[in-house]
């Protein structure tokens, strides 16, 4: 791994020559973008359309990540192998992993090769890192440390999302995940209506891609009729669907068995309240 130093030159009292201390400057963290979908379904003519050149370079040019799994991380690189050869062979890479499971007491020492001088990415199992992301705790940490973040430009699905919604993009709040529990969902729902339609913003949450039809079912069941709702799924893949519509037209719809098909795909889940 490249290290950053700097050099220090002293002169000694007795006029003999200058001689050097050499200190390590930290290094730079990365915010890696990774893409929405697994690697094996991006191909390298599609990527670039993804992620621009110069991110793919920069992610070619490390090698130490800390990335929420291992496994994907490995399969990403070997993606942008394909176009931009990387530093090292992929098995030389070190990752490091950071994700829900992680304690806090850890996150010192990922970040310890970057305070050693060292430049290191921090990858999302996909899209942007540290949104919706356990990195956000580690870039606060860098931060502290004064160690450089860098982020680098690379797919947000709750931005594309709200993009492609219609909905309120000049104000919109992201909620995370929604309780599993069924009367806590619907109190959380009716919660986040009354909000959006106070305040007129729009309500952006996401679910685990099994679970996508129960919430789409408690969204329609529970807003007003008239509250906007939309689905956007498989952003920036093949199968991208984006669809908004009121709860009382998702409501008949899932009645009629035509609720979209989005079991098991990555979704993002917004409303607006009339």
């Amino acid at each position: 791994m490249q290290n950053r130093r700097n050099a220090a030159a002293f002169i000694t009292d007795n006029g003999a020559s200058p001689y050097f201390i050499y200190f390590a400057m930290p290094g730079i963290l990365y915010l890696v973008p990774n893409t929405l979908g697994p690697a094996d379904s991006t191909t390298p003519e599609t990527l670039t359309a993804i992620l621009p050149a110069a991110v793919q370079a920069q992610a070619a040019r490390l090698e130490y990540f800390i990335a929420e799994n291992a496994k994907t991380t490995r399969a990403f690189l070997k993606l942008i192998n394909t176009t931009h050869p990387l530093a090292r062979p992929l098995q030389e890479i070190n990752i490091s992993e950071l994700n829900v499971n992680t304690d806090a007491a850890a996150l010192p020492g990922l970040l310890a090769p970057l305070l050693a001088g060292f430049d290191a990415g921090l990858i999302s199992e996909a899209g942007v890192p540290a949104v919706a992301d356990p990195g956000a705790n580690l870039v606060r940490l860098a931060h502290q440390h004064g160690i450089q973040v860098r982020p680098l430009v690379g797919p947000s699905s709750l931005l594309l999302a709200i993009m492609s919604s219609g909905l309120n993009g000049q104000s919109f709040a992201f909620n995370g995940y929604l309780p599993t529990d069924a009367a806590q969902r619907m109190k959380r729902i009716k919660a986040l209506e009354d909000r959006s339609r106070q305040e007129k913003q729009t309500q952006l949450l996401i679910e685990t891609p099994y679970r996508n039809g129960a919430m789409l079912e408690a969204l329609s069941n529970t807003c007003q009729p008239g509250t906007l709702i939309c689905v956007a799924t498989d952003l920036t893949l093949p199968s991208e669907a984006v669809k908004t519509q009121s709860a009382a037209k998702w409501k008949s719809e899932i009645a009629a068995g035509k609720a979209p098909d989005f079991h098991k795909k990555p979704s993002v889940f917004l409303l607006l309240a009339g």
